[in-house]
C-alpha cells in the first residue's frame, strides 16, 4: 500500500511554528516514499473558521517548500457524510441518539492499545473512556468523529501529529473500528519546547511562519531547523538540504522527548545559508527582503551593499540596523567622536582620487603613520562618524559606497559635534 498522510489545521488563528514542524514530518516521510499529502483544513466548528487563516496557512506552507496533493479540502464539505454514518452505526447498534446528539458506545472494561510508531506501545483503561458525541444536536460532527472519518475516507495510511492528540487516539480508535475501517498507523511526534523550558507558546516571541520571514529567516534554513526538532538522521549530520532531509527522514529516528526551539542555532544556520548563497542570488534575496519589508530604499545600492554584509549578518533583518547608514541619516555618539582625528581624516580624505576602495585604504593607513596611533584608534571614530555605529560593514568599503561627498559632509558635522 502505498503511503498517503495529512496535514489537518484548525482554521482558529495563525499557523504555530510548532504545528508547521508537524507538517513537515508529514511531509519528509510522505515524499520520500512516493506517498501523498494532503491538506485538510479541520473546521468542525464554522463559528471559528477565518478565511486569512487558511490564506496564511497556505502562504505559510508554499514559502517554506511544503506543497500537497490535490486541492486543500474542508472537513465540513463531508457534514453529510459524516451524519450518514452517524445513522448508519445507530442502526447497527454501536451508536444511540441522546438529547438530539449521536453517541458511540465505548467499552466498559479491558484496555485500548496500539503500537504507535515514535512512543512504543501505548495503553488506556476502557473504562476511563465516556461515550463521545460523534454528532451534536445541530447535525455538526465533532472532531473526533469527522478527523478518523476523513482519514478513512481519504484513504489515510499514517497519522502525524503531535503528542496532544495522544488522549484522542483511543477515541478515534473505536470510532474506526465501529464504521469498520482499518485504523491507519499512529505515531504521535514530540512537543517543541522554547529554552524555559515550557511549551512553544506566544511568550517566546515569532510563533508563525510569517513572523520568521519577517525577521529575515531564509526557508532552507528554517526548514533544516524544523526538521531537527525532534529527529536526526545520525546524531551528527547538522545542514541538510530539502532532498537530503526527504531522502533521510524515518520515524524511527524521531524521538519522543520534547524538542527544544533553539533561537541561536537557528540564527547559526539562517547565516551558514546565506553566505552559502551565491552573490547575484543573495543580492536578490536581499533585494526581495527590503522590499517586501516595506523600505523605500534605491535597489541599486542594496544590491551594491550585499557583499559588504553577506559575511556578516546571519539574518537578513539585520540589513537595515546593520547597513541603514546608507540610506538615512545617522546620529553619531558624541562621546565615540576625535575632534582631532576627525579632522585630520576629513583632510586626508578629502584628497583622495579615485574614491575607492584602494585609495580609501592607502589614506587612512596613511593617517595612521602620521598620527602615530594604531588603526583601531584612528577607525572608530570615523566609522562611527558616517555609519552612526561602532558595527558596520568594512570601513573602506562602506566609505565608498556612501561616497565621497556624503562621507565628508558626515565627518566634518561629528568633528564639530565632538
Amino acid at each position: 500500500m502505498s503511503v498517503r498522510v495529512r496535514m489537518a489545521p484548525s482554521p482558529t488563528g495563525l499557523l504555530h511554528i510548532g504545528g508547521v514542524r508537524t507538517f513537515l514530518f508529514n511531509w519528509l516521510f510522505a515524499r520520500g516514499r512516493s506517498g501523498e499529502c494532503l491538506l485538510r483544513i479541520e473546521n468542525t466548528d464554522t463559528g471559528r473558521e477565518v478565511a486569512e487563516a487558511v490564506e496564511q496557512i497556505e502562504r505559510s506552507l508554499h514559502w517554506l517548500g511544503i506543497d500537497w496533493d490535490g486541492e486543500t479540502t474542508f472537513q465540513l464539505d463531508r457534514l453529510e457524510r459524516a451524519q450518514e454514518e452517524a445513522r448508519r452505526l445507530v442502526a447497527e447498534g454501536s451508536a444511540y441518539e441522546d438529547e438530539g446528539a449521536i453517541r458511540i458506545r465505548m467499552p466498559d472494561e479491558g484496555v485500548t492499545s496500539w503500537d504507535d510508531a515514535i512512543k512504543g506501545r501505548i495503553e488506556f483503561p476502557s473504562a476511563e473512556l465516556e461515550d463521545l458525541v460523534l454528532v451534536r444536536s445541530d447535525g455538526r460532527p465533532t472532531y473526533n468523529f469527522a478527523s478518523p472519518l476523513e482519514d478513512w475516507l481519504d484513504g489515510i495510511t499514517h497519522v502525524i501529529r503531535g503528542d496532544d492528540h495522544v488522549s484522542n487516539t483511543p477515541k478515534q480508535l473505536h470510532v474506526l473500528r465501529a464504521l469498520g475501517a482499518e485504523p491507519p498507523v499512529y505515531a504521535h511526534v514530540p512537543s517543541v519546547f522554547g529554552e524555559d523550558g515550557r511549551k512553544l507558546s506566544k511568550r517566546h516571541g515569532a510563533i508563525s511562519v510569517d513572523e520568521f520571514r519577517s525577521a529575515g529567516y531564509v526557508p532552507e534554513a528554517l526548514m533544516n531547523f524544523l526538521a531537527l526538532l525532534g529527529w536526526a538522521p545520525d546524531g551528527e549530520t547538522t545542514i541538510m538540504a530539502r532532498d537530503e532531509l526527504v531522502e533521510r527522514f524515518t520515524l524511527e529516528r524521531v524521538g519522543s522527548s520534547p524538542a527544544t526551539f533553539d533561537y541561536a542555532k537557528l540564527d547559526w544556520m539562517n547565516g551558514v545559508y546565506l553566505r552559502a548563497l551565491a552573490p547575484d542570488e543573495y543580492a536578490e534575496r536581499l533585494r526581495e527582503y527590503v522590499l517586501g519589508q516595506g523600505f523605500d530604499w534605491p535597489e541599486d545600492r542594496v544590491s551594491a551593499a550585499a557583499p559588504l554584509v553577506q559575511e556578516k549578518i546571519a539574518r537578513l533583518g539585520e540589513f537595515p540596523a546593520f547597513a541603514g547608514f546608507l540610506f538615512q541619516d545617522v546620529e553619531p555618539d558624541p562621546a565615540l567622536l576625535d575632534a582631532g582625528v576627525l579632522g585630520a581624516a576629513e583632510e586626508a580624505l578629502g584628497e583622495t582620487v579615485p574614491w575607492a576602495v584602494e585609495a580609501i585604504e592607502a589614506t587612512l593607513k596613511q593617517l595612521c603613520d602620521e598620527l602615530g596611533e594604531k588603526p583601531r584608534a584612528v577607525y572608530l571614530p570615523i566609522r562611527v562618524a558616517v555609519t552612526g555605529s561602532r558595527v558596520s560593514p568594512g570601513l573602506y568599503e562602506s566609505l565608498e559606497l556612501l561616497g565621497k561627498e556624503t562621507s565628508l559632509e558626515r565627518i566634518a558635522a561629528a568633528r564639530a559635534a565632538a
